[in-house]
C-alpha cells in the first residue's frame, strides 16, 4: 500500500512551488498566508523575490523543490512546459518519494494529464491535474474555480489546500477529468469574449457611452464574470494580462483539438480562435485576453476609442 500523507496543516505539511507568473506568485501567497512553509523556483528568479521577501525558501530546480517538500504545485505556461518540469534531467519527479502528491495547476492537454498520472503512479506519487478559473483577481483574492482530477481519497486529503486558494473546488473524476474540465470553461469564455467585443463595438458604434451601457446590462441576464471584470479595463485602455492572450490561444488549441477528436461543432471557439491568433501574429500575445476587442475592431475596420461617449444633455 502507498504510503498516505499525515493531515494536511501548516504544521504537518511543507509545501512546493514551481511557476511564480502572473497566478502562481499570487496562489502561493495565499497559502503562505494561511501559515503553510513554501519552497519555491521560478524560470525568472525575479518574479519569486516578492514571495521570498516574505518568508519563502528558494530552490535551484524543481527537483530541489520536491525533495524539500510533501505537496509539490506547479503553474506552467504549455503542456511542454509541465512535461519538462515534471520529467526532465531536473525535474521535479526526479526529487520525489514514494507518497508525495504532484498538483499540475497549469491548464494543459488531458492525454498529458493522464499520462503524466501514470507514470507518476509507477513512482508511488500521486499526481493531481488541477486547473483554475478566475484569473488574476481571482487568484489574489483567493476565489478561484479550481476544478480536479485525479484519486479521489488525495484530493479530499488536500481540501485545507484548496480552501487557502479558492471558493470553490470539486472533483470532476480520474486524470485528465479537471482538464477536460478546463476546456469547458475556457470555450465558454472564448464565446463569452466574442460577445464581449462585438457587443462593445455596437455601442459605440451607437454612439452610446459605454461606461453607462455597462452599468445597465452588467446585472442583467447578460451579466458574467467576464463582463464585470474585464470590460471596465477594456473602457479604462487597460490590456495588461491577467491572463495572457499567447496561453489562451494554446487553451483554445486543446479545446479545438478535443473538441474535433470527442465530434463536436466548434464554430464559435473557431472564430475566437482566429481573433485570438491575429492578436499573436501581430506581436500582441503578451496582452490580457480583453485585448480581443482590438482585434474584432480590426477586423471590422472599425477604429476602436474607449472615450467615445453619447451627449446626453437635454437639448435647448
Amino acid at each position: 500500500m502507498d504510503p498516505e500523507l499525515p493531515g494536511v496543516t501548516p504544521a504537518t505539511t511543507r509545501l512546493g512551488w514551481v511557476g511564480t507568473g502572473v497566478m502562481g506568485a499570487s496562489m502561493c501567497a495565499n497559502l503562505m498566508k494561511a501559515g503553510y512553509e513554501l519552497c519555491v523556483h521560478s524560470r525568472t528568479p525575479t518574479k519569486a523575490q516578492p514571495l521570498l521577501d516574505t518568508g519563502a525558501k528558494w530552490a535551484d530546480t524543481p527537483a530541489e523543490v520536491a525533495e524539500q517538500s510533501d505537496v509539490i504545485f506547479t503553474m506552467l505556461g504549455f503542456p511542454s512546459d509541465v512535461k519538462d518540469v515534471l520529467l526532465g534531467e531536473t525535474g521535479v519527479l526526479h526529487g520525489c518519494r514514494p507518497g508525495q502528491v504532484i498538483v499540475d495547476m497549469t491548464t494543459s492537454e488531458p492525454t498529458l494529464a493522464k499520462e503524466l498520472a501514470a507514470v507518476c503512479h509507477q513512482q508511488g506519487v500521486k499526481l493531481l491535474d488541477a486547473p483554475v478559473s478566475g484569473g488574476d483577481v481571482g487568484a489574489r483574492n483567493g476565489t478561484l474555480s479550481i476544478m480536479i482530477g485525479g484519486d479521489a481519497k488525495t484530493a479530499q486529503r488536500l481540501a485545507p489546500l484548496w480552501e487557502a486558494l479558492g471558493k470553490t473546488w470539486v472533483l470532476q473524476g480520474g486524470p485528465g477529468a479537471g482538464q477536460h474540465t478546463k476546456m469547458v470553461n475556457q470555450m465558454l469564455i472564448a464565446s463569452t469574449m466574442m460577445g464581449i467585443s462585438e457587443a462593445l463595438l455596437y455601442a459605440q458604434q451607437a454612439g452610446l457611452d459605454p461606461n453607462l451601457v455597462l452599468e445597465s446590462v452588467q446585472s442583467g441576464a447578460a451579466g458574467s464574470w467576464s463582463l464585470s471584470n474585464l470590460v471596465p479595463r477594456i473602457l479604462q485602455s487597460d490590456f495588461n494580462p491577467g491572463f495572457y492572450v499567447e496561453h489562451f490561444v494554446k487553451d483554445l488549441e486543446i479545446a479545438q483539438a478535443e473538441a474535433e477528436r470527442l465530434g463536436v461543432p466548434t464554430d464559435s471557439l473557431s472564430l475566437a480562435q482566429s481573433r485570438y491568433r491575429s492578436l499573436l501574429e501581430t506581436d500582441r500575445g503578451r496582452l490580457g485576453t480583453q485585448a480581443i476587442v482590438l482585434a474584432a475592431a480590426e477586423a471590422a475596420g472599425i477604429n476602436w476609442s474607449a472615450k467615445q461617449t453619447q451627449d446626453t444633455s437635454e437639448p435647448n
